[in-house]
């Protein structure tokens, strides 16, 4: 067994040893530090002289020769870092030197291709995990069926951040390429789930709070009602509308100014949200100006829009990801065009067709709150930029699975038959329904001009409410007995 100092105790470790000339056998010692039965899988992996050798020029781990990639993971990013690779050599030699020079033929001259690889959505298990791992654990298997994130020279930081999706395991790896020999070898993969197995509260088995189901449960019934009636119901649109806009806004202000745990913070957003959506209905309800409220729910089809063309692969353009003002310009030019054309052609589909999508898209939601889904990432990731001063320098990649396009198929149903459904219930009626207030103020100048309505000889109510309280506090004569007149 090895003695104190020569073990390396971590999860998805692995051990590079150089062999001596005339060596014919290696033997490694697997166990477990506190004695318990545990699962493991090992993967032999050869190199040859004129390969890479895999963090030969460690400066910063504990192994001489460290070929592990470590990972560090919070609820917005997940950081892969690893020890910087020497050029290959033959058994027997000295290994060239790592930082003496920086010609052609020193390490860095060396490239650093990073690859993930998305385990299935909704498993956990340890088969999945392990057959995975001994697919990708060598060159090819991870070329075959990983997909290629970036290219890092030796100049730079050997570091790569990504988002990170609590509960679906992502397998990371490193491939250092020396373009001069036309050689490679691979660092041994690490996995991550972005959870905790042994957390009882909000581990990898129960990452779903009960506020947030509870939340997006109703909101998701919510939409469903927006997407098929929304139009129709008009006050109660812009109730929701008004509750998803004021209820974002303060989440994100409450959490960014704040140290309140997630439930509070969720707790307060929903009551502002419900003040939101309040104030909404009541302006239109007193002012009747159709295009003020029109300019919030088209701002909401446009958040959606915007989130939806940065959740592509152009999200991911350097230009994009590494400089926020770049970002959030584009984010808002393609937020704001669309309330602008709501302006510019305030009619019934445009509204009909903000019901059928963002309705839609909260029913996904709901989805998401009990069963995990990608399409969730289209608006959280903007929140997470919205909450993460580093989160620019992230990839936002997310596995796209069988789950996946059944919520696209069943988004892309709900909003095209909702918005069938209001467009041909609607096609005879008004528009948009008259304010009530409005409508009340020009009844009442009706009945003072139309003698002949006859609620125009009843008097007004403050002198009826009068009228009605001297009756009630009028002094009753005392009853007696009366001669009659004679005539």
């Amino acid at each position: 067994m090895p003695g104190q100092g020569q073990s390396l105790t971590a999860v998805d470790s692995g051990l590079l040893s150089p062999l001596q000339p005339g060596q014919v056998s290696l033997s490694l010692f697997l166990s477990s530090p506190d004695g318990d039965t545990v699962v493991g899988t090992g993967v032999i992996l050869p190199f040859s002289g004129a390969d890479p050798v895999p963090g030969a020029c460690n400066m910063e781990f504990n192994l001489e020769i460290d070929p592990n990639v470590y990972i560090h993971y919070n609820l917005y990013e997940t950081t892969i870092r690893f020890a910087p690779a020497n050029i290959g050599y033959e058994r027997g030699e000295t290994p060239p030197a790592c930082d003496q020079s920086t010609a052609t033929n020193t390490r860095w001259r060396l490239q650093y291709d990073v690859y993930q690889y998305f385990l299935p959505e909704n498993d956990l298990s340890e088969r999945s995990l392990f057959s995975a791992i001994q697919a990708v654990a060598d060159i090819q298997g991870m070329m075959a069926n990983g997909k290629w994130v970036m290219r890092l020279s030796s100049s730079d930081v050997s570091m790569a951040l990504f988002n990170s999706i609590p509960g679906q395991g992502v397998i990371y790896s490193v491939i250092v390429r020396d373009p001069l020999l036309n050689t490679s070898a691979s660092y041994v993969p690490v996995h991550t789930y972005a959870c905790s197995f042994t957390s009882t509260l909000d581990g990898c088995y129960t990452l779903g709070k009960i506020s947030t189901k509870l939340f997006f449960t109703i909101s998701g019934l919510a939409g469903l009602f927006v997407c098929f009636f929304g139009h129709r119901y008009f006050k109660c649109e812009l109730f929701c509308m008004g509750f998803s806009f004021a209820a974002f806004f303060f989440f994100v202000l409450i959490t960014r100014t704040t140290d309140l745990n997630y439930d509070i913070c969720l707790a307060l957003s929903a009551v502002i949200g419900v003040v939101g959506g309040v104030l909404l209905v009541m302006s239109w309800w007193r002012f009747g100006s159709v295009m003020a409220c029109i300019i919030v729910v088209g701002l909401m089809l446009g958040f959606l829009i915007a989130s939806t063309v940065l959740f592509t692969p152009l999200g991911d353009l350097d230009v994009l990801r590494r400089s926020d003002v770049v970002f959030w310009a584009t984010f808002c030019c393609i937020m704001i065009i669309v309330p602008l054309f709501f302006l510019r052609c305030i009619n019934l589909p445009g509204n009909i067709i903000t019901c059928g999508v963002v309705g839609g898209y909260a029913v996904v939601l709901a989805v998401n709150a009990y069963i995990y889904t990608s399409l969730s990432y289209i608006t959280l990731n903007i929140l997470k930029r919205f909450l993460n001063n580093n989160f620019s320098s992230v990839f936002t990649d997310v596995p796209f699975q069988t789950i996946d396009f059944v919520m696209i198929t069943v988004w892309v149903v709900l909003g095209v038959c909702g918005i069938v459904l209001q467009l041909f219930r609607e096609r005879s009626r008004p528009f948009f329904p008259p304010s009530p207030y409005l409508m009340w103020l020009q009844e009442r100048e009706r009945r003072k001009t139309n003698v002949l309505d006859p609620s125009h000889h009843f008097p007004p109510l403050p002198n009826r409410l009068l009228a009605r309280a001297r009756q009630l506090t009028k002094r009753t004569e005392p009853a007696g007995e009366h001669t009659p007149l004679l005539l």
